[in-house]
């Protein structure tokens, strides 16, 4: 019987906190295998409650709280920082010596798995796999996840992992472990049935504070400025049933908050979400969920809000993006100006605190006016709601990939943590990141 090893990798970046960060594309994997018989370890880079710490975990209410933080130099191999860059960059997570003592712990793998979120993370994921590498120089690693499927060519040249594959991980699963291990997976789940996967292995976690829920996989709109629709590309649904069962499951392991990643959990609300709100009401659960990912404006409707207010929904963000509503403006239009505020409208009256609510409005794009953005929060906070600036990380495989790069300050091809949001890439003006700076602290 195989013994693979799945690792999250760190994270380096000029800022970085636990906002419900799960890696549950590798989790699934792990499940998977364990059904399979495989012998499973598991290794978080990002664990917040290791046991060497020393320090007491802050933990929000909501699961929520601080990575680890280590300043770290920028990576000499990727040049130096775009001018006006003031802020340090930091290794978020476990401490080296920790992940080297974690590992020796662990009897021999002969397979190991490491995933990838943001594509700007590459360099905590190529730290990993070279400290990976050290304590078991003969054993391939396989890498996966978001930078593996945007940034395939980077991440074979520069990660260290003797594969990288794109797309998801379960259509290639019973190959590689076949290839590399010579074992025969007997079981992988129907792509097209999310119902046959098994819940990701969450409780290889050392300590879990809340759980991540995926409704589905996909989206059904193909904004100018997300990946979703490259990297998933059909829109698929678990059935509420199963979904409840998961909720049940995590929640008898003392689990009280979960958070949704879905990309359109309200689209079609009546035969997808309302059932599975209903469920959850009728089970008198004393649960608390979350929309990170946003909530598509235009299906709030009346009914969906006293759903979710029912079924105990604590936070909620929507995915306004702007309160331009012209038709002549650049980017998407998902949302028209009434059913923004009629939306926020049945929230309040299905008995949500403004305090609860929040619009993410972008912030960066290539070619964006400032003012619009300022006007943008100023009309969000006529409603009593938090408007919440979602700054742009230009991606790769996108419709506005091309206008980034013509229009980035610096080139943002030579490596992907130049892509970086938090460096603005798309901003030429010092004016402009002044104005941002301003609008951060809300002063319009």
């Amino acid at each position: 019987m195989p013994r693979i090893l799945c690792v999250n990798p760190w994270i380096h970046d000029f800022a970085a906190y636990d906002f419900w960060a799960k890696p549950l594309g590798l989790l699934s994997l792990a499940a998977i295998l364990r059904e399979n018989g495989v012998d499973i370890n598991y290794v978080d880079c990002l664990d917040r409650f290791h046991p060497r710490a020393t320090q007491p975990v802050k933990v929000l209410w909501d699961g929520r709280g601080p990575f680890r933080k280590t300043s770290i130099p920028f990576p000499e191999e990727v040049g130096p920082l775009p001018d006006g860059v003031a802020q340090p960059f930091s290794r978020y997570g476990i401490d080296p010596e920790w992940f080297v003592q974690d590992l020796k712990q662990l009897p021999r793998p002969d397979l190991i798995f490491v995933t990838s979120l943001m594509t700007y993370w590459a360099t905590g994921v190529r730290e990993t796999i070279e400290i990976i590498k050290t304590v078991f120089p003969s054993v391939p690693v396989i890498l996966g996840g978001i930078y593996a499927g945007l940034c395939p060519e980077h991440a074979i040249a520069n990660s260290l992992a003797d594969r990288v594959v794109t797309g998801p991980g379960e259509a290639c699963l019973k190959s590689l472990v076949k290839e590399f291990t010579g074992y025969e997976l007997g079981f992988i789940p129907d792509s097209d049935d999310l119902d046959t996967f098994p819940f990701p292995a969450l409780d290889l976690q050392s300590h879990l504070a809340y759980a991540p829920i995926m409704t589905s996989r996909g989206c059904p709109f193909a904004c100018e400025y997300c990946a979703s629709s490259f990297l998933e590309p059909t829109l698929r649904r678990r059935s509420p049933t199963h979904v409840f069962k998961e909720i049940v499951h995590w929640q008898s392991h003392g689990i009280k908050n979960f958070a949704f990643y879905d990309d359109a959990l309200l689209v079609n609300g009546k035969s997808h979400a309302f059932p599975l709100f209903e469920k959850i009401i009728d089970s008198k659960m004393d649960l608390n969920f979350h929309t990170p990912n946003a909530i598509h404006i235009r299906e709030i409707t009346r009914e969906a809000s006293v759903l979710m207010f029912r079924a105990g929904f604590k936070s909620i963000r929507l995915g306004l993006e702007t309160t331009n509503f012209s038709t002549g403006r650049n980017h998407d239009i998902k949302v028209g100006e009434n059913e923004f505020f009629t939306a926020v409208e049945h929230l309040k009256s299905a008995g949500f605190d403004t305090g609860q609510l929040g619009a993410y409005l972008l912030c960066g794009l290539p070619n964006q006016d400032m003012e619009e953005v300022a006007l943008s929060m100023e009309i969000v906070k006529t409603t009593g709601i938090l408007p919440v600036l979602a700054y742009y990380t230009p991606i790769p495989h996108t419709p506005m990939w091309a206008a980034a790069v013509e229009n980035a300050r610096f080139d943002i091809t030579k490596h992907p943590v130049f892509t970086n949001n938090t460096l603005f890439p798309c901003i030429q003006s010092e004016k402009d990141l002044h104005r941002i700076s301003q609008l951060k602290n809300m002063k319009i």
